[in-house]
């Protein structure tokens, strides 16, 4: 996973490139980048079937976009001094577990169904439901946390998300008991 990092930040000049193409397009993507992070993470970790390796290779990335002055400048006060760098480093870790979650390729997912002795693709589809709903609210959360992040305390931000989480739980559960009754 490291190694794969490596390449992808100091032989590909990945992290340059990105950093160029969010800044040509301005604060509005900015906001948004958060969000998208998380989706390519979702994607990378499915692809892959690994969140370590989409780790290696998105964070690096990652932190030298947030990070004033690119990735050679981050220190510990950069963590505290731009809130949305901890917000694209969770979107980062987040999706890639979501999309390793969810990948038939994952070794965790081939051991999961091997273990409770189901057949590997049932198992599979029978836990994209759950995963997608989460990753779902997720997304939904990291746009809102893009744009309030500069306005508000984190600990705002997480209650949003907290809350979203509980709505979306009482609403399918109230329509699953509404199915079952009909």
């Amino acid at each position: 996973a490291w190694t794969i990092g490596g390449v992808t930040r100091y032989g590909l000049g990945a992290p340059d490139f990105v950093a160029g193409l969010v800044e040509s397009f301005g604060p509005s993507l900015y906001k948004m980048l958060p969000a998208v992070i998380f989706l390519i993470a979702c994607f990378l970790g499915f692809a892959t079937g690994t969140s370590w390796g989409t780790f290696g290779i998105l964070l690096p990335i990652v932190l030298d976009v947030f990070t004033p002055g690119g990735f050679a400048n981050l220190t510990a006060d950069a963590l505290n001094e731009v809130p949305i760098l901890m917000v694209g480093i969770g979107a980062t870790l987040g999706g890639a577990v979501c999309g390793d979650h969810c990948s038939p390729i994952s070794d965790t997912t081939i051991m999961a169904s091997s273990g409770s002795q189901c057949y590997h693709l049932n198992h599979v589809v029978t836990q994209m439901p759950y995963a997608v709903c989460v990753a779902a609210i997720a997304f939904v959360n990291y746009v809102i946390t893009g744009f309030l992040i500069d306005f508000v305390p984190e600990i705002v931000c997480l209650l949003i998300a907290i809350v979203s989480t509980v709505v979306v739980m009482v609403v399918l559960d109230k329509m699953y008991k509404s199915k079952k009754t009909a």
